[in-house]
């Protein structure tokens, strides 16, 4: 199934530049992946399962103004929230110069008014409050809560992108209400209040 029909099938709500500004980011991703390897991403249909499992949480997200995702990477999944989410401002954090420097060059290509890119570890980041934060295969909960005291209020939310190991990670969730989205072999963990 290709990565429109699939988002077709699961109602999931985009704006008209989604696809145009994948398209864009796909090409360039192959390009700068064979001098950089920023991913381990060997195809067009791992590259879209990729894309896909980054924007599933569109379809249960709040809204946000402000979203923050530790440790971007190539793009997963703050990029890819970025382009669904054109109303957001993303600041994704990124301490590889390889990949800040490609996230950059996509914010500027593609024109995202919406995007910052910050070249740094997530705790070198000033003391500032975001309504989301999302993190993808950097480390556990519990790390991520502390990496993330100073940029967050009682009313953040967080959505890590987990596996099958999220089960051994709940009782690290500080008390916090949390909600598990299973899709296969993710597990999206949502934490915060009223979720």
């Amino acid at each position: 199934m290709n990565l429109q029909t699939q988002i077709e099938k699961e109602q999931i709500a985009l704006p008209e530049s989604f696809f145009g500004n994948i398209q864009k980011y796909k090409t360039h991703l192959f390009k700068w992946n064979k001098i950089h390897n920023l991913t381990g991403v060997k195809n067009e249909a791992m590259l879209d399962d990729f894309i896909f499992d980054a924007l599933y949480p569109v379809s249960f997200l709040p809204k946000v103004a402000t979203l923050l995702d530790i440790g971007t990477g190539a793009g997963f999944p703050g990029m890819i929230l970025a382009f669904a989410l054109p109303q957001t401002q993303v600041t994704l954090v990124e301490p590889l110069a390889k990949r800040a420097s490609f996230l950059q060059f996509i914010k500027a290509d593609l024109g995202l008014q919406n995007v910052t890119v910050v070249k740094k570890r997530v705790e070198e980041m000033p003391p500032q409050t975001f309504d989301l934060i999302t993190s993808r295969a950097v480390t556990d909960t519990k790390m991520l809560l502390e990496l993330s005291k100073n940029l967050c209020n009682e009313k953040t939310k967080f959505l890590f992108y987990k596996g099958e190991r999220v089960f051994d990670e709940i009782a690290d969730t500080q008390g916090m209400q949390y909600k598990i989205i299973e899709r296969y072999n993710r597990h999206y963990l949502l934490l915060g209040e009223d979720i």
